[in-house]
């Protein structure tokens, strides 16, 4: 029998199946260890076959594998040849998503903890005989333990000393037990809260468990109820001995998503997400593989849980741009999701108050079944939003961060005992440091980008490769100390309310604040707890949080996700705003959001203060077809990178010269076809250029094929190329 193995290195001259001589107890799917070249490497058994094409001398036997279990599905060699052909990923790619990197690197093991007992065969005047009588701590040891109770042999390493716990297991008064230690994640535990379906919603799960071979979109506004939807069908297919995966777009939701959802299904229920440590990720993935947890919660990456007979597949919030990776190796998560729904005969199920124009268009052409929440599951009303005119408010000779009314509406928050939300989409105090002298702009030595200012750290930090630098003092340039502050972050947000409310609690959430699971419970937790009681935060609070007393939400600066010079600005926008308009009256009291912006009369803001996604989506959807961008065109970005951008450069000149006689020939097939720099021109280090292609449908397979071959026949051991369908980010 021959295994065809894929080896674990990243090298397209390796990434290719290699015949081995397969022992006797070979199994597909298995981690093994292999003889590759002089050394020896990890590799997977894909398949096996009778025999192989290659002489049978040359071929070496396989080596023993490296865990107890197969740790590749069946479903995943099948999952793998659909993303190499959908995705044009190597093998090696695929692999990696499958198996949690702890695996790979050996760098996570089960955790073992060692206990003590007394041995059952002795009474307490025998185990005291056996010691000597000057052993007062081997006494005290003896009758310090009590019968039917197990001690962690550490603790009693430590009260009585180690060797006198080894003594007495030599003499056999106690016996030591070894039993595993599960690295659970840590998060806040609530009661599950019986609630009774509205007909709406028992409408929604009735019609999803009859069209289970189907893609569904449920479409309910903020609060409507659709994680008690997701928990009902859940539970209908575990009664049913099946399995079930639900993916939250930010790490942020997942404490709250898994205590409620714990609540109701216990220990069934284990996450994924890369916020977890190495041994807790390890842990958990081991006891979805063997069956020990029914439901997989986490972010994209869990679309790759080793669960086996799934019976649903949910993607809240589906219209996050989190869900397509933008890193190699790049995917779609809806589309793997559909994949492994189609292998496991299952629904996916998209969920959103604010679907992607994507997804909505395809429940309107029919391919998703579409099903509506419009109202809140407590039949309150959606909290009102009022815009107001910052210009105006500069006018009357308010220069601050704040609006008249933004604060007249924390002092109701503040008086009323209440809670409220301000949301900056921007980190940091202020987004730059500029010279007012010269115009020097603080800038990242390995980055074309403006270094953002962190006022807690007093330092300049990069966003997109981390690097620090101290504060500017005076201009490096000019030596002037006239230093201006850019646009205002969170962390300036946070400062200003606290001076403006003092003795008010105020909360900040970012990246900054919650770089570990534990910062991000703890603050949850406090929030929840604390009245009055003000939160500043990023896109993270946007989404999925839900907080009884928060009354108010203030969007301190709506435009600043609008004019961006990409066709999904206005989309982003429109979500933005619902989403974290949604965070406010979620129980019995009442909500309000106040909507600061610059640009009052642009017309997302008057469908967004109305909650009319069905009037923006025909608006939106209408300019898309005219203009041709997606969904009526797809859009390729090959991105070129490099250290030397003399190499980057050449690279992007030698792919699009066959791109553009590919256009020039096909000109009627072509929207756009150009090469450029990329916006962000230098990220750590690397120089960056991009070869843009805008293209109708009805060609998009032989141009997307066409532009694969391209690249792939192309390689520069200084350069990196990598291919983008329809990029979440253009910059």
């Amino acid at each position: 029998m021959i295994a065809e193995v894929i080896v674990d290195i990243t090298n397209d001259q390796v990434d290719k199946v290699f015949d081995y001589i397969a022992r006797p107890d070979t199994v597909a799917g298995e981690r093994v260890t292999v003889p590759f070249g002089k050394r020896y490497i990890t590799g997977y058994v894909l398949r096996l076959k009778e025999k192989s094409d290659l002489p049978s001398n040359i071929l070496k036997p396989l080596g023993q594998p490296k865990d107890d279990y197969p740790v590749l599905l069946p479903e995943f060699l099948a999952l793998n040849d659909q993303m190499r052909a959908t995705f044009h990923l190597r093998n090696v790619d695929c692999m990696r998503l499958f198996i949690p990197t702890q695996l790979r690197n050996d760098k996570a093991k089960p955790l073992y903890i060692r206990f003590i007992e007394i041995t059952e065969s002795f009474n307490d005047v025998e185990l005291l005989s056996l010691v000597r009588k000057n052993a007062t701590k081997q006494i005290e040891l003896i009758k310090y333990l009590r019968p039917d109770i197990s001690y962690p042999q550490a603790e009693l390493n430590r009260k009585f000393g180690a060797n006198n716990v080894a003594k007495l297991l030599e003499l056999r008064v106690v016996r030591q037990i070894t039993s595993q230690k599960l690295r659970a994640p840590k998060f806040t535990s609530r009661e599950d809260k019986k609630v009774t379906l509205t007909p709406a919603q028992q409408k929604v799960v009735d019609s999803i468990l009859n069209n289970r071979e189907h893609e569904h979109l449920i479409f309910g506004v903020t609060g409507s109820g659709k994680t008690e939807v997701y928990m009902r069908i859940i539970s209908k297919v575990l009664e049913e001995g099946k399995n079930a995966i639900l993916l939250v777009p930010e790490i942020s939701l997942t404490p709250q998503v898994l205590s409620t959802f714990t609540a109701r299904f216990g220990e069934n229920v284990a996450i994924l997400h890369s916020g977890l440590s190495d041994g807790e990720r390890f842990d958990e993935w081991r006891r979805i593989r063997l069956g020990e947890a029914r439901i997989v919660i986490g972010a994209r990456s869990a679309i790759f849980a080793p669960l086996e007979n799934i019976g649903a597949i949910i993607l809240d919030e589906e219209h996050d741009t989190s869900y397509k990776a933008e890193s190699n190796p790049r995917y779609i998560t809806h589309t793997v999701a559909k994949i492994r729904g189609e292998y496991n005969h299952c629904p996916v199920i998209y969920g959103s108050a604010t679907p992607s124009l994507d997804t909505f268009y395809r429940a309107k052409k029919g391919e998703v079944l579409l099903h509506t929440l419009p109202n809140r599951a407590n039949s309150k009303p959606m909290p009102s939003i009022e815009i107001v005119n910052m210009c105006d408010e500069m006018r009357t000779g308010n220069t601050g961060i704040f609006s008249g009314k933004l604060l007249e509406e924390l002092d109701k928050v503040v008086s009323e005992n209440n809670q409220a939300m301000l949301f900056l989409n921007r980190r940091g105090f202020s987004s730059s440091m500029v010279c007012r002298e010269c115009g020097y702009v603080a800038k990242c030595e390995d980055c074309d980008v403006a270094l953002v200012y962190h006022k807690a750290d007093n330092l300049l930090k990069c966003h997109y490769c981390n690097r620090r630098y101290k504060a500017l003092t005076n201009c490096p340039k000019c030596g002037s100390s006239y230093i201006r502050m850019g646009v205002v972050g969170t962390e300036q947000v946070a400062e200003e309310i606290s001076k403006r409310f003092p003795g008010v609690t105020v909360l900040r959430m970012d990246y900054d604040t919650t770089k570990n699971k534990n910062e991000l419970n703890n603050l949850l937790e406090k929030f929840g707890k604390t009245r009055p009681c003000i939160l500043v935060g990023t896109q993270m609070i946007a989404k999925g949080h839900d907080f009884p007393n928060v009354t108010l939400v203030g969007i301190i600066n709506a435009d600043m996700s609008l004019h961006f010079s990409d066709f999904r600005a206005t989309e982003r926008t429109y979500q933005l705003i619902t989403q974290v308009a949604g965070r406010a009256g979620r129980a019995d009291k009442d909500g309000k959001v106040i909507l600061q912006t610059y640009t009052p009369k642009h017309y997302v803001y008057r469908f967004a203060s109305n909650y009319d996604y069905l009037g923006f989506y025909a608006k939106e959807i209408n300019l898309r077809e005219v203009a041709k961008f997606p969904p009526f065109s797809k859009i390729i970005r090959v991105l070129i990178t490099s250290e030397n951008k003399d190499e980057a450069r050449a690279t992007t000149a030698r792919l699009y010269s066959p791109i553009q006689d590919y256009f020039l020939n096909n000109r009627e097939q072509f929207l756009y076809c150009e090469a450029m720099a990329s916006p962000v021109t230098r990220i750590e280090k690397k120089y960056r250029y991009q070869i843009l292609c805008r293209f109708l449908l009805d060609t998009e397979p032989k141009i997307t094929d066409f532009i694969y071959e391209t690249v792939s026949r192309d390689k520069h051991p200084s350069a990196l190329v990598f291919v983008e369908i329809n990029p979440s980010n253009m910059s």
